[in-house]
């Protein structure tokens, strides 16, 4: 079988990759950098190298594919209209999978993708899937929309190391795919425009990949959506987790205003409407309004917990 997957050698998509070629499947992986071409060949794979807002390039790369694994880039820069980007992207992959005749598709979403009503920019993810229903029913279709990232958190690193005798604006992870959510610069601290009451749900990268490769053995029929999370915790025992495995068991989560979180990131580079979308995700966090449709559908939990990968933030934060 003949399994074309996006995303390089992200977090995902590589063990996703090694995952497959151990079951012998024959793997194409699309990158747009030329210098991956010999680590994706190293691991087995055929590399494809190419935009994905090519139409023409993933026809060529798609091409006698069984199934093709589709995700959207993460955030990069805080000034790149990722909305438009991404809208583009989905297109090109309607057209290619028009094009070559592909049946099935595995589609890397996120929490958030089931509404465009007042999750802010994880709408992005809803934009994306409705492009993707205008393919033929004839094109079975595997939605995956996993919850906050493990690794995300590694951003909150330099501000829980910086002292600060104030409020300090800074950029960190997106709770889902990139930039968002400010901390504050004071010592045992780590902030954001929800509360340390409020939930944030988490899921392990390596574990969406084992997901995604056990989808990929499943029959294919019609639309489905499914739901991957890890563990269903609240800020507060996020921080607790982290303060523990780095030697800082003060370590607090606070809250600040919807205000002042717009300001800074303002202050700090992001334009008028991304900042605006990031803090209303936040809003929708605490609110429930991210989640509503993740509790209609509660995924049976998977194995890696944060105080597992807590080790791993740990080394991190100690290499800083």
């Amino acid at each position: 079988m003949k399994i074309t997957l996006t995303g390089s050698l992200g977090n995902i998509s590589k063990p996703l990759a090694v995952e497959l070629i151990k079951k012998g499947y024959e793997v194409t992986i699309i990158s747009s950098k030329v210098d991956r071409k010999k680590e994706i060949e190293a691991l087995g794979a055929k590399a494809a190298i190419g935009s994905l807002e090519d139409a023409g390039f993933l026809s060529s790369a798609f091409k006698g594919s069984d199934i093709v694994y589709l995700m959207e880039p993460p955030f990069t820069d805080p000034n790149d209209d990722l909305e438009t980007r991404w809208k583009n992207i989905a297109h090109s992959y309607v057209k290619a999978i028009r094009q070559t005749g592909v049946t099935k598709a595995i589609h890397l979403s996120g929490i958030g993708g089931h509404t465009d009503k007042g999750v802010g920019i994880v709408a992005y993810h809803h934009h994306v899937e409705n492009i993707l229903k205008e393919l033929p029913h004839s094109v079975s279709i595997k939605t995956m929309r996993p919850v906050g990232f493990h690794g995300n958190l590694l951003r909150n690193i330099e501000t829980i190391k910086t002292l600060s005798k104030g409020f300090i604006g800074g950029l960190m992870a997106l709770r889902y795919y990139g930039i968002g959510g400010l901390l504050s610069g004071k010592r045992g601290l780590i902030m954001g425009n929800y509360g340390p009451d409020d939930p944030e749900i988490l899921v392990s990268p390596n574990d969406i990949a084992s997901v995604i490769a056990e989808e990929i053995e499943k029959p294919f029929e019609g639309r489905t959506v499914r739901y991957i999370a890890n563990e269903e915790l609240t800020w507060g025992e996020v921080a607790k987790i982290l303060g523990e495995a780095i030697g800082k068991p003060y370590l607090k989560h606070a809250k600040i205003s919807d205000k002042m979180l717009t300001n800074a990131l303002i202050k700090n580079g992001v334009g008028e409407k991304l900042a605006k979308g990031i803090v209303e995700m936040g809003i929708a966090g605490r609110t429930g309004k991210l989640y509503e449709d993740y509790y209609k559908h509660r995924p049976t939990l998977g194995k890696t917990k944060l105080k597992e990968y807590a080790k791993e933030f740990a080394k991190a934060y100690n290499q800083k």
